[in-house]
């Protein structure tokens, strides 16, 4: 009688399974993931340019700084607690493994919370800081005095998935974000159109989605399937804590050089704006939509090099460098083709993707179709820097991801940011994101080229 073939455990599954069946399984769940997130985001302006105008789709491009950071504090622990959970998995260290996933779990909550106190208390500095025209500011106000009670379970959110994609159940992941999303985008429709609650309506249909996705990672957690998590592992270590933020600062530290960029990129736009004949709040609002759409573009990008992680940790924890090395090429050119189809949409119909968040005036439609043309004219390049960033972190080699993730941002756009325009107005601030994007884009190719010549002399000794 013919025997049942016995299915491969996680871990046999990690270090012999086929890596390209292995990135679907991972990458795909982590894709709709991130694109869920975008679209919490996207949704909201839609309806907001649609129903309120101009000055409403500014004042989300205002707030945009705290989703941001949420992102960041969701990934510092989230890809930081599964990177270590991988890794020790990989070196079978079982009794440590679990206090990764705990410990991760209530720095999400803690720091959420935190967030949102900081967020209330100093609403209005914080938002003029962030470059809010006086005219935009009162929607801006309006908007994040309700989006910011959220905070909590959107930071949980993020960072839960990624926990949970480290159970092996990434699938699990998307149903908790997608669940949200969907929620978002019906009360969106139900509050500002029906309703006509305009601003209070579109942040309150973002809380009530959020929540929902962050108690059903609540719900998940209370059944970890690869190791019980006990109440002791989420007790807060300070060395289990630095040793998970030191795996998560790379893609932390990108997402908070965005928003260093953001806040930047907002004030410069005021001011310049202001000098044009384009007025303080058309930029900032066209910026703000090619922004949020380009996250989309990214959110995919992002995804495939997340849904990577856990096969890059395990197999370097492993030894087997051929497989971590397979699987960053693999990712790599997913993201590749990703860029380019990005690309051709921001270079050919930048008009009609403009058009989904209402209308304007000529000088705003102008301004908008430069923006996609010229600032994202790099976006087939951009694919590198977030794949090489992740690879580092998901090797145990964070600093090296942490100065990847600096480059485009904090090294080379901002100090383009401040010193074009001096020359030629806001048209320098055009031309500073394109070529931010291609000089980060070969630093990140330079690195990994270097670190693959040192994991093929690690193999002779392995």
């Amino acid at each position: 009688m013919e025997q049942t073939k016995k299915p491969l455990s996680r871990e046999e599954l990690l270090g012999k399974g086929d890596i390209h069946a292995l990135m679907m399984k991972f990458a795909i769940p982590s894709i709709i993931a991130m694109l869920v997130g975008a679209v919490y985001n996207i949704v909201d302006q839609i309806f907001i340019g649609r129903y309120v105008g101009t000055l409403g789709n500014a004042a989300t491009n205002i707030a945009f700084p705290l989703t941001m950071s949420c992102t960041a504090i969701g990934l510092l622990f989230g890809i930081g607690g599964a990177a270590n959970f991988n890794l020790h998995m990989g070196r079978k260290d079982y009794e440590k493994a679990p206090y990764f996933i705990g410990n991760s779990l209530t720095m999400l909550i803690c720091l959420g919370t935190l967030l949102t106190v900081i967020t209330e208390l100093f609403l209005r500095p914080m938002l003029m800081f962030f470059g809010s025209p006086a005219d935009v500011l009162p929607y801006a106000m309006e908007y994040v005095r309700i989006t910011a009670i959220g905070f909590p379970f959107l930071i949980l959110t993020t960072g839960g998935g990624h926990l949970i994609r480290a159970d092996g159940s990434p699938n699990m992941t998307m149903i908790c974000s997608l669940s949200g999303a969907i929620i978002n985008t019906v009360l969106d429709a139900l509050f500002v159109i029906t309703f006509g609650w305009g601003m209070f309506g579109a942040a309150l249909a973002t809380v009530i989605g959020q929540v929902f996705s962050g108690i059903l990672v609540l719900n998940y957690m209370r059944s970890f399937k690869t190791l019980k998590l006990e109440k002791i592992h989420l007790i807060p270590n300070v060395k289990i804590v630095l040793q998970t933020a030191s795996l998560g600062v790379a893609s932390c530290v990108n997402q908070f050089a965005m928003m260093v960029m953001q806040i930047i990129l907002n004030n410069s736009m005021k001011h310049y704006g202001a000098l044009s004949v384009y007025g303080d709040s058309i930029p900032i609002a066209c910026a703000g939509i090619a922004t949020k759409v380009n996250q989309l573009f990214f959110s995919i990008v992002i995804g495939i090099a997340q849904g990577s992680q856990p096969i890059e940790s395990f197999n370097y924890g492993a030894k087997q460098y051929k497989r971590v090395r397979d699987t960053y090429m693999l990712a790599l050119k997913a993201a590749f083709v990703a860029s380019i189809v990005a690309f051709l949409l921001f270079q050919t119909i930048p008009e009609k993707l403009l058009a989904f968040f209402g209308s304007g005036s000529p000088e705003y439609v102008d301004f908008g179709v430069r923006f996609f043309r010229i600032f994202l004219f790099c976006t087939w390049a951009n694919c590198i820097q977030p794949a090489t960033s992740q690879f580092f972190a998901s090797v145990g080699k964070p600093l090296r991801g942490m100065f990847v993730s600096l480059t485009r941002q904090i090294i080379f756009l901002i100090p383009l940011l401040l010193i074009l325009p001096l020359f030629s107005g806001i048209t320098g601030i055009l031309y500073a994101g394109p070529i931010a994007d291609f000089m980060a884009a070969i630093t990140a190719a330079v690195m990994v080229w270097i670190e693959f010549k040192d994991m093929k002399r690690l193999e002779t000794f392995a």
